[in-house]
């Protein structure tokens, strides 16, 4: 019975498998390459990741070639991939200052960029190993040092649109992320990416709207170069309220079990969440990330009780910040004081998924201070265990005894 069932599950995903390939040889039917290679437009904060389908190939091509210019008729081509077209990488390994090489995923002909730099900005073209181009895109970072931030709570506005006699510059938001907090007062963000619009834009471009596209894009001239300069990225952040989900409630015998279990472990001054244990030296930087976290996800941080709203803790609102978030929802502590221990949480799409307990140690500490809650709780559990166990051999021993006496005949 379980050979069928194996069979069955494989004859299952062979089917899928097939479906999705056909669902993609119709995509490819459906659109025909254009004669001479055009280039679609497409705008990413640093630090995103991002997919870029190969929309066109022949039907003969069975696996497609990525590769990467800095600019058009550049003599320097990075090939993104190996030949056959079946480059897999792990996510999580993957560092911001890590090269393009070791950031890129292929999958189903598409290239997947993580954690996409400034650097990165260029063409990106699928084609063949001979050198055969189907599909083009023209990518554009957009970096998020000395981006403009604007609290609406207090009243500060986006900024205005800037217009010249040949260009006008504009920004395009993405839409508002969900709250970052659930229960409590939260936080959301709109990033806005820059745009420019003129009719002197390279043809060989496309763009969503005719006559406009990102600011870093090769379709703008050469003498518009100095548009990163006369406007930047920019974020909106506002206030916001939402309740929490309901978790499902199990049924009554397995609820009974569960709470018995969860209570054994329960520590009541800590939510219920995942919880990484470190240990940093006094004096030296710390950057904690949220687990499964992107930098277009809405992104909370606490420490124990206290709220680090953006407001207060975003890089860039005080010079002389030593714990902020950057855009990129990182947490950074420089130079790591003893009043920084504690327990850091993150929250991610508005639930709390995860804490972060950190100790702070000397450089030549030797002997460990038992006076943090975790020390404390685990002597407190090591001796109620001890009582408990204790209380529990004296009953089974008085059991016993009992036993004995009332079975001995009573002597004449």
């Amino acid at each position: 019975m379980r050979l069928l069932g194996a069979a069955i599950l494989l004859c299952l995903v062979d089917v899928l498998h097939a479906f999705a390939i056909e669902e993609k040889g119709d995509v490819f039917k459906r659109m025909a390459c254009p004669g001479f290679v055009m280039f679609d437009n497409a705008a990413y904060l640093a630090d995103m990741t991002f997919e870029l389908p190969c929309n066109c190939k022949p039907e003969e091509v069975s696996s497609v070639i990525w590769y990467f210019q800095k600019s058009m008729g550049s003599h320097e081509t990075t090939v993104l991939t190996d030949f056959a077209g079946t480059v897999f990488v792990d996510s999580g390994h993957i560092h911001a200052g890590s090269n393009i090489l070791k950031r890129f995923s292929i999958r189903m002909f598409s290239l997947i960029v993580f954690r996409a730099q400034v650097t990165d900005s260029g063409h990106y073209l699928c084609g063949t190993k001979k050198g055969d181009f189907f599909y083009g895109y023209d990518v554009d970072v957009q970096p998020t040092k000395h981006i403009t931030v604007a609290f609406l709570d207090r009243g500060q506005h986006v900024q205005d649109d800037y217009t010249e006699k040949l260009f006008s510059l504009f920004t395009t938001f993405w839409d508002w992320t969900r709250c970052d907090r659930c229960g409590v007062r939260g936080e959301q963000r709109r990033i806005g990416l820059c745009y420019v619009r003129s009719i002197q834009l390279h043809p060989r471009y496309r763009a969503a709207v005719p006559n406009v596209t990102s600011c870093g894009s090769r379709a703008v001239p050469a003498h518009f170069q100095r548009l990163h300069r006369l406007r930047r990225p920019e974020v909106a952040i506002r206030s916001c309220l939402t309740p929490c989900l309901k978790e499902e409630v199990p049924k009554e015998g397995v609820q009974a079990i569960s709470n018995v279990i969860s209570k054994l472990g329960e520590k009541p001054w800590l939510p219920r969440v995942p919880t990484q244990f470190h240990k940093q030296p006094v004096g030296v930087g710390l950057i904690i990330a949220c687990p499964g976290a992107r930098p277009e996800h809405a992104v909370a941080w606490d420490k124990d009780s206290v709220r680090l709203y953006r407001s207060h803790y975003l890089v860039g609102v005080n010079k002389s910040m030593r714990v902020f978030i950057d855009h990129g929802n990182h947490l950074h502590i420089q130079q790591v004081q003893v009043s920084d221990r504690g327990t850091y949480f993150c929250w991610r799409e508005g639930e709390m998924v995860a804490g972060f307990r950190l100790s702070v140690i000397y450089q030549h500490q030797r002997r460990q201070i038992l006076n943090d809650p975790e020390t404390i709780y685990a002597v407190k559990a090591i001796g109620m265990s001890y009582i408990v166990i204790s209380i529990i051999f004296v009953i089974i021993h008085m059991y016993r005894c009992c036993r004995q006496v009332l079975r001995c005949p009573a002597r004449t």
